[in-house]
């Protein structure tokens, strides 16, 4: 019996099946699909954005300069600075309803708690190139994937869920759906799914154009729709405000993509020939709870919504870093009461937030008088320092914060990458998964205090460059700041603190 078996060998579950193998869990992997990789997981159609938040857990665990190789020039996009030279803006602002931010205006100082270091605030990459990095990091960590198992039913008990595929089972003593939107695992497991219904069909496709100049490029939102016009030759998406009708209601010929295309576009531009094409929708759905019993959710099958701000690779790596640490302590013995019902509690509402911010941009795009007089003012908003700021944190994750019950202004938030004197970085301390106590300054009050907790918390002590007013801080396994002290901390929070996240020290289990 293995400790944890995950459905679907996307993103989320080799990130999730990452973060569990690292803390030497048992994991099995299932995946319906044969083979590693489709034509609309790789460039240009499998193309994604990947923000702060996940291009720093990326980093934490050592495969930044995986990715970044994997993934190819990251002209207009990210990049690693030089080591001389510090970043003062993105290099990618990202879009509002297909209204484009200015990277000029956005204000990284204005954000909350940061600090520059080796991780690009964006990196964008594709599906496939993803997924590879995290399989091959997979198979080091011992987790096994399976292709070509389509699980068919799950069956849960009072220590142990079984998946069922075919005559073949698997069982583990948890069970993880990363299944994408049309999960089988939520189904199977009566999880209950709720939200709003389409207000588009979107296509996403690689064509042969002719007269490929009357389409401008980027966003182009229209009286009838949006296109979008990529830097890739014949790269394009459609939204078709059809109320969701078309998609996956019947095969997308090329004389319907035409049609669309003229009437969303307003131009009489041909399509000779479609090499690849996908349609998704808008729909906006999330269970209500990403846990019953011994089976969790992570990534789309947790949440859907349109792809607008490429939202939705970035939510699910941040469910699976999220999960990982919680399960993993669980499935180890050592986790406190409650740990891993906080998953619920931090990622729902990142997720039902997400799916608002969607919906918003649905409601301005919408090809009718009162969504244009809004995209009117969000373009003037937009175009403000103020403006431009708030939606760049959003879509890059600067502005999450999980209420983890703390007034220190640190504590829920993603830790700044702080820099010690030596050189070394926090993100250079969590590689191996365990969550780090800093302590700034040559006291080193706490060393001691970590005792029974070495195999779950890291100590590091000394100078940084910038301490942001800080004495000491406990960061979590995912990268959250779980406790904050001032110029003199004191031991008995810390411990406090430490109880709460880590369960007890060692000696006293």
């Amino acid at each position: 019996m293995h400790d944890v078996v995950i459905v679907g060998a996307g993103p989320v579950g080799l990130a999730l099946a990452c973060e569990l193998g690292l803390a030497g869990c048992s994991v099995l992997v299932l995946e319906r699909e044969l083979a590693l990789g489709s034509p609309l997981r790789a460039a240009p159609l499998g193309r994604r954005g990947l923000f702060s938040t996940s291009v720093e857990a990326f980093y934490r665990r050592g495969l930044l300069e995986p990715l970044l190789a994997a993934s190819g020039p990251q002209v207009g996009f990210g990049a690693v600075p030089d080591e001389e030279e510090v970043p003062t803006r993105p290099r990618f602002g990202g879009h509002f309803a297909g209204m484009m931010l200015d990277r000029d205006r956005i204000d990284l100082g204005a954000l909350p708690f940061r600090l520059s270091g080796p991780a690009p605030e964006a990196v964008l990459s594709d599906l496939e190139a993803v997924e590879s990095v995290l399989s091959e990091r997979a198979a080091k960590l011992g987790v096994e994937i399976r292709r070509g198992v389509p699980v068919s039913a799950v069956v849960q008990h009072d220590e142990s869920v079984v998946a069922h595929a075919g005559t073949d089972t698997y069982e583990a003593r948890w069970l993880v759906g990363c299944d994408g939107g049309r999960s089988t695992v939520r189904r199977l497991a009566g999880f209950e799914f709720v939200g709003t219904q389409p207000q588009f069909t979107g296509y996403t496709m690689q064509a042969t154009v002719g007269g490929p100049d009357s389409l401008r490029p980027g966003f182009n939102l229209t009286p009838t729709g949006m296109y979008l016009r990529m830097p890739a030759e014949g790269h394009m998406a459609v939204a078709d405000f059809d109320g969701g009708a078309f998609d996956r209601s019947q095969p997308p010929t090329r004389e319907h993509l035409q049609e669309v295309l003229r009437r969303v576009s307003g131009l009489d531009v041909t399509i000779e020939e479609v090499h690849l094409v996908s349609t998704f929708t808008d729909r906006a759905m999330q269970t209500t709870a990403y846990r019953r019993g011994r089976v969790l959710l992570a990534g789309d099958a947790a949440h859907i919504h349109s792809p607008l701000g490429g939202q939705g690779l970035n939510t699910g790596i941040g469910d699976a870093v999220n999960l990982g640490w919680k399960l993993a302590a669980t499935v180890r013995g050592h986790a406190p009461d409650g740990l891993l019902d906080t998953y619920t509690d931090e990622r729902h509402p990142i997720g039902a937030a997400v799916l608002d911010w969607s919906r918003a941009q649905v409601a301005t795009m919408r090809p009718e008088p009162y969504a244009q007089a809004i995209q009117a003012v969000v373009r003037d908003l937009i175009g403000t320092g103020d403006g431009a700021t708030y939606v760049f944190g959003r879509l890059s994750g600067a502005w999450t914060r999980y209420d983890l019950g703390s007034g220190h202004p640190l504590v829920g938030r993603s830790a700044p990458d702080f820099l010690f004197e030596d050189g070394t970085r926090l993100g250079d301390l969590m590689a191996d998964g365990r969550g780090v106590l800093l302590e700034f300054g040559t006291g080193r009050r706490l060393e001691a205090s970590v005792t029974g907790w070495e195999g779950r918390i890291r100590y590091a002590a000394g100078p940084v460059a910038d301490d942001l007013g800080s004495g000491a801080v406990l960061v979590r396994p995912d990268g959250v700041v779980a406790w904050a002290a001032d110029r003199d901390p004191d031991r008995e929070g810390f411990e406090q603190a430490a109880g709460r996240w880590f369960g007890g020290p060692a000696a006293a289990a």
